[in-house]
């Protein structure tokens, strides 16, 4: 067999100092993404990869031909009402992109089609729509369209009784926009060009040019970012200012779109409050005052400075409050109680409450979108690994339940009873008992031969919950254990565990993931010899930190788009994104958040010893975890490694973090992923 030379990135020193501290990163220079060596680096890597994996090609066909079969292609998704239509996004047999639709006051009546993705996707290698705003009338829609996938998204308006998209463009946005109720002021937020964050609200008045729209907010805090949105009772256009650890919102009445925003309550660092309206009431769910998990608070609607706000739900130690949802009669809360979800339904007269119930040991269960405020009808989603997800339509008042889809899945040969899921519990080093959720065919014998793919994000307090995926059953079929580890720096077990993974916690992340890789091979689930690890963005770091700390526990790693380049990054402003997450890692300017961070931080922490195999990805247009990171970092461990093991990089050079935009294309990079594991484990057949 002909030997395949792996790239060699050429090296040039370049110093970096801080705190009287020097770091020499010879792979500095891939920054510059219009030098034409880096582009030739990337090609070397991708022809690299290309080649070592081209006696895979044929199975990554069949894998994504049968993940592909799974999927209902002719699908839609179950129709919402709001003021007077019923909207529907479905696909069409042999097409990539969604169409969205609607029909006037009943499902009967002829269908409108307001956008199809795949004819404006023509031409275009990258494709996206968001952010469609209804206008009050019925008559407009707003939206956004991105073409080169870094969430930096054009604004145009469409006539929907015409098919006419007027001619004003506007750049540079997220995508949203919110509509006054005169139908033809606009509000929306546009991104810094640099560094991509969201700092400015502006408004736009139909049949301008978007150069004179007015400046209605701007954020000049460079930690936080800025939002609109309109709030559920209509009334109220609001304005949000978000950091990690404090938020602050101000408000402007619908009917009076040039009249003078209004201040909700002022922020005050490490307060956070979302508000939600109904009647002459604001809601306030908020951590103030100590309340980890949140309470829920209430406020008069001309009356709502901080000291004016008066408990409604208080505070519990076990239970995080996650959400609350309003109805004319009834309100929602959503909760989290030892991992799980819970729903609970109050009436607003106080003469009933209650759960929904839920029996399994873990599943996930989600209030879904419920715009229409007059109704007693609550629509959910449920589903757990081995149970496709379900909308369902629950009576409030009735308490009967209709399930208005379930989540098909194609071939023929699917059976939820054929896959065992559980949750079991790891005890971490410091004592602490971190939960894995984790799905299996049940002819599968779990011995130190099985495989076994462990998972986790563990930044932003965001939670992975244990959720179906018909794509999984590629895996699952073939004998693999998947498991979803909940480590600290979520909020599975609420917001304590996430602050238990956050700043100068954040190792608890990685050696918690460990610690669960020990606990299954302890316990006999897989052995180092078939265990492999997997994690995407932040949870790419968590890859990257692993490998360097405890690469012997594991055959292969899958780091998707990681971020891994910590300390550079954080300590360069002018990166998308970073002032941002100074909440969330530290601030590198400040000494002792340096030293932490470079003592986990993966680029800086590479080293001369054996690694397990690699995959890692990225997109060149990546606006979340610049290409860059995952270069040099590749690039590092290429130099450094002791090992034979394969050490692959796979750069979209079309997408950004997102990965590719049609439907299914993006089945292509799942099945690169999962050939990649299957082929270590000698399942390629």
């Amino acid at each position: 067999m002909t030997k395949i030379n792996a790239p060699v990135a050429k090296k040039v020193e370049h110093k970096l100092e801080k705190h009287g501290d020097i770091r020499i990163d010879p792979y500095y220079w891939m920054k510059d993404r219009e030098n034409k060596e880096v582009i030739t680096y990337l090609e070397a890597e991708n022809d690299y990869y290309s080649k070592c994996s081209e006696h895979t090609k044929d199975f990554q066909e069949r894998l994504f031909a049968e993940m592909k079969g799974r999927i209902k292609e002719d699908d839609e998704s179950v129709p919402y009402k709001e003021n007077g239509y019923w909207y529907i996004t479905r696909y069409e047999k042999g097409k990539e992109y969604p169409i969205y639709s609607r029909k006037k006051e009943t499902l009967d009546a002829e269908e409108e089609i307001m956008f199809d993705g795949n004819e404006m996707a023509q031409g275009h290698d990258y494709f996206n729509i968001g952010g469609i705003a209804i206008s009050p009338d019925n008559k407009l829609a707003a939206f956004g369209v991105d073409t080169v996938s870094r969430r930096q998204y054009t604004i145009r308006i469409k006539n929907l009784e015409t098919g006419e998209i007027y001619p004003e463009k506007i750049e540079n946005t997220t995508g949203g926009s919110v509509w006054a109720n005169d139908n033809k002021t606009l509000f929306y937020t546009q991104k810094d060009p640099v560094t991509l964050r969201s700092d400015k609200i502006y408004k736009h008045k139909l049949g301008t040019d978007a150069k004179d729209d007015e400046l209605v907010f701007h954020e000049k805090d460079e930690t936080f970012g800025t939002f609109v949105y309109k709030s559920k009772s209509k009334k109220y256009i609001i304005i949000g200012s978000y950091s990690t650890l404090t938020s602050e919102y101000q408000t402007l009445l619908s009917d009076q779109p040039d009249g003078n925003l209004k201040m909700f309550s002022p922020r005050k660092r490490g307060v956070e409050y979302n508000i939600s309206h109904y009647g002459d009431h604001w809601y306030v769910l908020t951590n103030r005052d100590g309340a980890t998990n949140f309470k829920l608070m209430r406020a008069e609607e001309g009356n709502t400075s901080y000291d004016n706000w008066k408990e409604f739900i208080p505070h519990r130690e076990n239970v995080l409050l996650e959400d609350i949802d309003i109805f004319k009669d009834f309100y929602v809360v959503s909760e989290r109680e030892n991992g799980l979800n819970k729903i609970k339904i109050h009436r607003w007269d106080g003469s009933e409450s209650y759960y929904l119930p839920f029996e399994s040991e873990t599943y996930t269960a989600n209030v879904s979108r419920n715009p229409d405020f007059d109704t007693e009808i609550l629509r959910f989603s449920y589903n757990s690994m081995a149970t496709p997800n379900s909308v369902i339509d629950f009576n409030m008042r009735t308490r009967k339940k209709e399930v208005k889809k379930e989540q098909e899945v194609l071939g023929g040969t699917f059976d939820k009873n054929n896959y065992i899921e559980k949750r079991i519990w790891a005890t971490a080093r410091d004592g602490a008992k971190i939960p894995m959720s984790l799905v299996y065919h049940k002819d599968t014998r779990l011995t130190t031969d099985t495989p076994v793919l462990q998972y986790a994000y563990g930044s932003y307090g965001y939670t992975v919950d244990p959720y179906f995926s018909t794509v999984r059953l590629s895996l699952l079929d073939r004998g693999f254990v998947y498991v979803i580890a909940h480590i600290r720096g979520g909020e599975y077990l609420g917001r304590k565990w996430y602050e238990e993974g956050k700043l100068l916690k954040k190792k608890n992340t990685f050696t918690d993931f460990i610690d669960c890789s020990k606990f299954l091979i302890a316990q006999g689930y897989t052995s180092a010899d078939h265990l492999y690890a997997m994690g995407g963005s932040a949870g790419g770091l968590l890859m990257g930190a692993v490998v360097n700390m405890a690469p012997e526990l594991y055959k292969g790693v899958i780091a998707a788009v990681p971020f891994v380049d910590v300390v550079t990054t954080m300590l360069d402003d002018s990166i998308p994104l970073t002032t941002g997450e100074y909440d969330e890692w530290g601030n590198p300017n400040d000494k002792q958040y340096y030293e932490y961070m470079k003592s986990y931080s993966p680029y800086d922490q590479v080293r001369e010893q054996a690694y397990p195999n690699m995959l890692v990805t990225t997109g060149f247009h990546d606006s979340q975890v610049q290409y860059f990171e995952p270069a040099k970092w590749v690039a590092k461990l290429r130099e450094m490694k002791t090992d034979s093991n394969l050490l692959l990089f796979d750069i979209n050079m079309d997408a950004g973090h997102g990965g590719a935009s049609g439907r299914f294309e993006a089945l292509r990079e799942v099945a690169k992923e999962y050939a990649f594991l299957l082929d270590l484990e000698g399942l390629i057949a």
